[in-house]
């Protein structure tokens, strides 16, 4: 017998940004102010306005110790972590009630997974056992947490949720991002990739449910087959996190600005290159990743507007980004019917993506 593809229907992620905007001049301030001897100091501004990143969000003020200050480890990681729970939770709990699932026949929230993502700081047990608890979920829903999937664990999150709802027909799957990467803002980083570090990534969450059943627009998909997962041979050290005394290191390589360029060929393949792409959600990594992906897909810069916007207006999110994007797609649709790809990357050097069309 052929086989039988579950449609599978991704509905509009809520994003969650916390108090603290913080501009671009005041981070080069910032840094300028505490560098004064930085052999590099008079490209500082040049280089770090050429993220095009105007304003970000921090869960906590540019000078308060666990972000320009010199908070340890210790109170860096469980302030990021109380952080990002409570927007994780905020973000969950306007996914549920959006959908209109925040009550179930037995009066837990009507889910049978949940998916999160959350890389910014270390918790045990993490931030799927703590949203069972805070959004009231069954003991029995089941879970998956993707711990150290960076940026790509937002498209990971989609993917694995995808999966779920292919093996069980009829179920709701809640998939939860959240970050708090200003935690890893820090002056004992004085490399030029460091710099740019500072300036370019941004706090926030987002949360949205997958099922097979269309609950309002969105982006759908045939089913697993849909989806891929490609790790880039040998480059496992382009992007990496290093554990000092002081915080958790942010590291790369100069072989990671070529990192989404080498994998997009492999990209470019599982499409198919007599497919057809009219839009796509792409990982605001850099401009650099967006306008090479968008080029590599057939797309020009205004349908890669939503991810330059958010890029622009919110730095890079980590995890969350790819649902943010989704979420300003929601807001300047593409017509019904339109074929897309999500696309996202993140450390290994990882790819992950689903391919679809969007539901008017």
């Amino acid at each position: 017998m052929p086989e039988i593809n579950v449609p599978v229907y991704i509905h509009r992620p809520h994003t969650v940004f916390p108090a603290h905007k913080i501009t671009t001049d005041e981070i080069i301030d910032d840094i300028l102010t505490r560098h004064p001897a930085h052999p590099r100091r008079a490209s500082l501004a040049r280089v770090i306005n050429s993220l095009r990143v105007e304003t970000r969000h921090f869960t906590r003020p540019l000078a308060s110790p666990t972000v320009a200050g010199d908070g340890n480890i210790e109170q860096r990681t469980r302030t990021a972590f109380e952080d990002a729970l409570e927007m994780a939770t905020a973000a969950a709990e306007r996914a549920l009630d959006s959908a209109q699932l925040t009550h179930g026949p037995d009066g837990h929230p009507d889910i049978d997974a949940i998916i999160t993502t959350h890389s910014s700081s270390w918790c045990f047990p993490n931030l799927d056992v703590h949203l069972v608890t805070a959004l009231g979920l069954r003991p029995t829903v089941r879970r998956t947490a993707l711990t150290t999937a960076g940026c790509a664990g937002g498209a990971q999150a989609l993917i694995r949720a995808a999966g779920h709802v292919a093996a069980h027909p009829g179920s709701k799957v809640l998939v939860v991002a959240a970050e708090v990467i200003s935690s890893l803002y820090n002056h004992n980083d004085t490399a030029i990739e460091a710099m740019i570090y500072k300036a370019l990534f941004g706090d926030s969450a987002a949360a949205c449910v997958v099922t097979d059943t269309p609950l309002g627009p969105g982006f759908t998909i045939d089913g697993p087959e849909d989806t891929l997962e490609y790790l880039l041979p040998d480059s496992v050290n382009r992007y990496s996190t290093r554990i000092g005394a002081d915080s958790l290191h942010f590291e790369s390589t100069k072989a990671a600005l070529s990192a989404a360029g080498d994998a997009l060929p492999a990209l470019i393949d599982w499409i198919g290159h007599r497919r057809i792409v009219d839009w796509a959600v792409i990982h605001p990594g850099s401009p650099r990743v967006i306008l090479d992906t968008a080029n590599a897909l057939g797309l020009d810069e205004c349908d890669a507007r939503h991810s330059t916007a958010s890029l622009a207006d919110e730095g890079n999110l980590g995890g969350v980004s790819i649902l943010r994007v989704l979420d300003r797609t929601h807001a300047d649709p593409p017509p019904a019917g339109a074929v897309g790809v999500l696309v996202a990357y993140g450390p290994g050097f990882a790819t992950a993506a689903l391919r679809g069309t969007w539901r008017s």
